[in-house]
């Protein structure tokens, strides 16, 4: 790492330490040569291989932009645009690969987004699965119906039960 101020080549690590989220590392460094300290930000990069075989950095406004278009006219904030980005960032992170698929980007576009808006979802999956006829639609609603009936028949816990007492 060179120095900031004085070009040197190298530089002592002083102090590292995770960032809140775990996604970066921040290091104090002193230079060697003229003393000074400076502070580094480590993240591990992240690449998108499009179709055309091209690379580029993976961008959360992306993903925000191609939900966006889904999510017009329904009640979705931009905060919850943000938070999707956001789990879907992590999900390819945690996949512990540094080149993604952009097809694996909208896989994992889709699970969150049927958790934010059923109807965003139709319209995302409608484009990104390539819908080609009702029977599509159909099976994706049916899909959506009987998740969410068994969702409701799910007991739920009780606030006192499971508490050990």
């Amino acid at each position: 790492m060179h120095c900031p101020f004085c070009r040197h080549a190298d530089s002592r690590v002083v102090d590292s330490r995770t960032s809140d989220d775990g996604s970066s590392i921040r290091r104090r460094r002193q230079c060697p040569s003229c003393g000074r300290r400076f502070t580094t930000v480590e993240t591990a990069s992240l690449s998108v291989v499009k179709r055309s075989g091209a690379t580029e950095p993976f961008s959360r406004d992306k993903v925000v932009s191609g939900v966006r278009k889904a999510c017009q006219g329904r009640p979705v904030s931009s905060d919850d645009l943000a938070l999707l980005a956001q789990k879907v960032e992590e999900t390819l992170r945690g996949a512990g690969s540094a080149e993604i698929d952009a097809y694996e980007i909208g896989l994992a576009i889709l699970g969150p987004l049927r958790e934010l808006d059923e109807v965003a979802y139709l319209r995302f999956a409608s484009v990104y699965q390539a819908f080609d006829s009702l029977e599509d639609f159909e099976a994706a609603i049916t899909s959506l119906r009987s998740e969410r009936s068994e969702r409701s028949e799910r007991p739920t816990a009780g606030p006192d039960e499971g508490a050990g007492s």
